[in-house]
């Protein structure tokens, strides 16, 4: 078989390979509910699967065995990898002179469209490992910096406060976090009456901490204040 002649066959399965990877990685996101998530990493996949199978075989064979022609199946697989970063900065946001979220989304757009390319040229290997990766670091390194605060010097967090009938005062929490050197950011509290008629006060606090060393310090601190039931926290994608 000619090295610039494929099968029909062999395409539709690269593309729908590459369907499938990107649409691993798409499911990722959609589940933390990002703005990029399944539809759109499953088609930046095949977009790129389907430009490089063009690079590769879509010219005549005859054309490029002209001693006159120059044949570069990498040009229009360098023109994704640059022009994917429109969609990249489309997903970053900024919410305040600290805070810029997307960035994950970011990667794994660019990402995808490298996976693309790579089962597109019939670079199966490195594509599924590329995916195993992705989904790895986005799914357990996520779980594992949650449990593990130390992990990250700062970001985001959300802190959420359960108390009971005994009143606790916002500003003596508030106090708290800014010694523990965080900017609260938010605030939403929910009362509920309970089927004894006794009162659950919900807090929920998004904070930005700007050195996770006193996280947990604060976690200590909050539990030691009378009328505190429970205290979670979590940081922030």
């Amino acid at each position: 078989m000619d090295v610039f002649q494929l099968d029909t066959g062999t395409m539709l399965m690269r593309l729908l390979f590459a369907a499938l990877l990107g649409g691993l990685i798409g499911w990722e996101r959609e589940r933390r509910n990002k703005q990029a998530g399944l539809k759109t990493h499953l088609l930046v996949a095949v977009g790129s699967t389907l430009i490089m199978l063009t690079s590769i075989y879509g010219f005549d064979s005859a054309l490029i065995n002209h001693p006159n022609a120059r044949f570069d199946p990498a040009r229009l697989a360098a023109q994704v990898v640059s022009g994917i970063g429109f969609l990249g900065a489309g997903a970053i946001l900024r919410r305040s002179n600290h805070i810029i979220s997307g960035l994950t989304t970011a990667a794994t757009l660019w990402v995808a469209a490298a996976i693309g390319l790579s089962v597109g040229s019939g670079f199966y290997w490195p594509a599924i490992i590329t995916t195993a990766i992705v989904l790895v670091s986005t799914l357990v390194l996520n779980k594992l910096e949650s449990r593990f605060l130390f992990i990250k010097k700062s970001g985001s967090l959300k802190i959420m406060i359960e108390t009971g009938d005994r009143p606790v005062h916002v500003s003596t929490i508030t106090d708290l976090l800014q010694r523990a050197n965080m900017t609260v950011e938010g605030m939403i509290v929910n009362n509920d009456t309970l089927e004894d008629d006794s009162t659950k006060v919900t807090m929920e606090f998004r904070v930005y901490s700007f050195n996770s060393k006193g996280i947990n310090g604060l976690f200590e601190q909050l539990w030691q204040v009378e009328g505190i039931k429970q205290v979670r926290m979590n940081w922030r994608d």
